[in-house]
């Protein structure tokens, strides 16, 4: 039985339903609802009475539904080898696919409806104003939706054209073993893909290299393999977007995303014309790590890391409320609420879900889940999924359920802006100048992992996809050479630029996700430039900022952006990003 003072670090479900009783009342209210729905299948757009009875109900049953999930997920996580929280999860999953099947039928009914007819509707019936984004959403979209036939012949389909990346993960996933290396100790480990990271990051180089000659050896066996794989996905890919009458798969994929092409291209082009930043950083690192030769494999070392500093969680939440003071009051007596009313399920415990996510319910709260093991590096974690909370908070308090949920675009900035903050903060505070230069070296880290590395990746995707859509034939040989050249590139000629990584594209699962990891690298680059307006104390800018997180869904990513003075397609947004990284190199340097 958990005391008082424990119970203050659990979730208080409570503040979504009372009881089960509650939960399972609520689920059929939903399934009533989800009946009312079904009668508008056919006569959606008869009239705008229909169009907005229909969208009525759906929004009534949507807030009603983010409610039951959250409660039947959030349970489950605490204990994922309870048989209730494990059948209570499985239920509003059901309900989840049914709700999905049930309202399927809005948006092929509004996009084959005569398109005038919905204009007027839109035009002559207020009611449908809270409603039109999402309407006019589908409109926009419209030319590149297919015939009904066509439609249901694709989805038809789309188990066969995912097969290659499920082939993909169950042989990497699977099949692959990779054999064992001898750790520090004189140990003989078995090398699997989950604990490969932490032998790149052993300070122990014959370690380090062991790993990557395991890992890299495997996938070089199986590279015809792959890239037969990979291929077929990617031509997968650009078939679905010719037919959609998209000029190109990226032009689809940016379409999806809310962004644009100039976006893609303004990154990489910012990345070409200021690499040598990131030459400038790797220097220094091989400097800092005494080598005579680095090679890839000596990446991910940190050289400063002086060990494992401990923390009480009651002290980490003062230096999250401390470093985020700046953003304001209301902004910190949300957060102060946060901490203090059970939003956060602090530590881990026994079948508990492992990492950390926040979960912003619709009508109550949001709730965070983290695993707190007394590490410092915990408070950055809880930094990052309160930025969630923030923007979840913000977004559910100040638009309607269906305009509440903003965008993949968007989606990592708030959480990005809480960890430059905190990290500026930690920073200015640190006296002891080692533990001062393991801070900076983290945030460097950050930004080369997050911007650098995935504009790479980008780069990579975008050559091949070109290629392909041209008609150029390529081999393994092709794609290791495109990998390898692109390495050369971005890591410049003070690392020696090891054979094997040219197999490494093999192992990035995003790629089958295409056109996914840009978003990364645009994330982190409006985050910096939003932290750093506000660390300069910019006039009004803390609301200007406030308010964009208030905005859901209901602009363009890209508008919304704009409203805080980040413009995703101007290079001048990346350059910021290469700016900042450099004084931070800067910084490191003097305090070395």
């Amino acid at each position: 039985m958990q005391n008082k003072e424990q119970l203050k670090y659990n979730w208080n479900l409570q503040d979504i339903f009372k009881s089960e009783e509650d939960f399972n009342f609520e689920k059929n209210e939903i399934r009533k609802i989800l009946e009312n729905i079904k009668e508008y299948q056919g006569k959606l757009c008869d009239s705008s009475d229909s169009l907005y009875n229909c969208y009525k109900q759906y929004e009534i049953a949507l807030e009603k539904f983010e409610k039951v999930y959250a409660y039947g997920m959030l349970t489950y996580h605490l204990d994922m080898s309870n048989q209730q929280g494990i059948k209570l999860f499985k239920e509003v999953e059901t309900l989840g696919t049914d709700f999905s099947v049930i309202t399927s039928f809005i948006t092929p009914e509004i996009t084959y409806a005569d398109e005038s007819k919905i204009e007027d509707f839109l035009k002559n019936d207020k009611r449908l104003d809270a409603y039109s984004r999402d309407i006019k959403d589908i409109l926009e979209k419209k030319k590149h939706i297919l015939s009904k036939e066509e439609e249901n012949l694709l989805a038809n389909l789309s188990e066969i054209i995912s097969a290659p990346e499920n082939t993909f993960d169950m042989l990497t996933n699977v099949e692959f073993k990779f054999g064992t290396l001898t750790d520090e100790n004189g140990e003989e480990v078995e090398l699997t893909d989950s604990n490969y990271t932490l032998y790149l990051k052993n300070k122990n180089k014959e370690v380090r290299k062991q790993a990557f000659n395991l890992m890299y050896k495997k996938y070089s066996e199986f590279i015809n393999t792959i890239t037969e794989m990979y291929i077929a996905n990617v031509k997968a890919k650009t078939v679905s977007a010719k037919l959609r009458k998209y000029n190109s798969s990226l032009e689809k994929a940016v379409d999806n995303d809310d962004a644009s092409i100039k976006v893609y291209d303004s990154l990489i082009q910012a990345i070409d014309e200021n690499i040598s930043s990131n030459y400038e950083f790797l220097k220094l690192k091989k400097k800092m790590l005494k080598l005579p030769e680095m090679h890839i494999y000596d990446l991910y070392v940190n050289p400063c890391e002086v060990g494992k500093d401990e923390i009480t969680f009651e002290q980490a939440k003062q230096e999250v409320l401390n470093a985020l003071h700046i953003l304001g009051e209301e902004y910190t007596n949300k957060l102060k609420e946060a901490f203090d009313n059970n939003w956060i399920d602090v530590y881990a415990g026994p079948n508990k879900k492992g990492g950390a996510y926040s979960m912003g319910v619709y009508g109550v709260h949001p709730f965070v889940l983290t695993n707190f093991v007394n590490s410092k590096r915990d408070v950055s974690t809880i930094a990052h999924e309160l930025g969630h909370s923030m923007h979840s908070y913000y977004s559910n308090t100040n638009q309607r359920v269906i305009d509440s949920n903003y965008t993949i675009m968007v989606a990592e900035v708030a959480s990005t802006v809480n960890e430059i903050l905190l990290s500026d903060y930690q920073i200015k505070n640190e006296t002891d100048k080692t533990k001062k230069a393991e801070l900076l070296y983290e945030l460097l880290e950050m930004i080369r992992a997050t911007f650098f590395r995935q504009a790479m990746f980008a780069e990579f995707e975008k050559i091949v996809h070109e290629k392909i859509e041209n008609n150029i034939i390529l081999s393994s040989d092709d794609l290791n050479d495109i990998y390898y050249k692109l390495n050369q590139k971005y890591f410049g000629k003070d690392i020696n630029i090891d054979e094997q990584i040219k197999y490494e594209w093999a192992r990035i699962p995003h790629f089958y996700s295409d056109f996914y990891v840009y978003k990364y690298a645009t994330g982190v680059s409006a985050a910096i430039t939003i932290a750093t307006k506000i660390l300069n104390k910019e006039d009004g800018f803390v609301e200007k900022y406030i308010n964009m997180l208030k905005q859901g869904c209901s602009k363009k990513s890209i508008d919304l952006l704009k409203m805080v003075d980040v413009d995703l397609e101007s290079k001048d947004t990346y350059t910021n990003t290469i700016n900042f990284y450099n004084q931070k190199i800067n910084e490191l340097k003097s305090l070395l």
